[in-house]
């Protein structure tokens, strides 16, 4: 029998985990719950992982996985998260040597969250930006920005496109491109609607 406590804090990591796909850290939960302690909330997973609905892997920063108690497996729907090595650091200024580094970079803490979405790159005008035709960025669902952030910007409800933002004295907006080819473009600010911010980029280079 879990206590109030307990069970609040079980139902926040699944629906944590329901909405995003990885299930929450310990800093996330003792937010929700409001206690600044480590050790209070890790109490609480003790517990929970002894009454059988969770499996907690120690040293891990998303260690806590919901347990099918019918049959002992993992409930998340999704599969294994995309956690790469990390086997050192390179400049990329002057050579050095490679400092061994062996860590693990869990992808998903970069690329997924809430409202967020991928959009693939069409044309060149981010290019000086390292935004290359047919990248991929990770957009944070928004509908304001910040000057400097890259945003998609939706004109006059028919045209997206992806640029620099600045708001200008007159409270007119500019969409920047990142390519000396093109010029900005400037518009009154009600033909402008921001439908999300650049959080990330992915690229192949195969």
């Amino acid at each position: 029998m879990l206590t109030d406590r307990e069970r609040e804090v079980y139902d926040f990591v699944r629906a944590y985990t329901d909405r995003h796909g990885v299930p929450p850290k310990l800093r996330e939960i003792g937010v929700h719950l409001g206690v600044t302690s480590r050790g209070t909330v890790h109490r609480y997973l003790r517990a929970i992982e002894e009454a059988g609905l969770i499996a907690i892997t120690p040293d891990r920063a998303r260690g806590v996985r919901l347990v099918n108690k019918a049959t002992g497996g993992s409930a998340q729907k999704t599969g294994p998260r995309p956690i790469l090595p990390v086997l050192g650091r390179i400049a990329a200024g002057l050579p050095i040597e490679a400092i061994p580094d062996e860590t693990e970079i869990d992808l998903s803490e970069f690329f997924m969250g809430a409202n967020r979405f991928v959009l693939r790159v069409d044309g060149e005008s981010m290019i000086e930006a390292g935004i290359l035709h047919g990248d991929m960025v990770i957009v944070e669902s928004r509908n304001s920005a910040r000057d400097g952030e890259i945003v998609v910007a939706l004109i006059d409800n028919q045209e997206a496109t992806l640029k620099t933002f600045r708001r200008n004295p007159d409270g007119s907006i500019t969409l920047h491109p990142a390519n000396r080819s093109m010029v900005p473009m400037r518009f009154a600010a009600e033909r402008v609607a921001i439908q999300g911010v650049v959080v990330g980029q992915m690229r192949s280079y195969r």
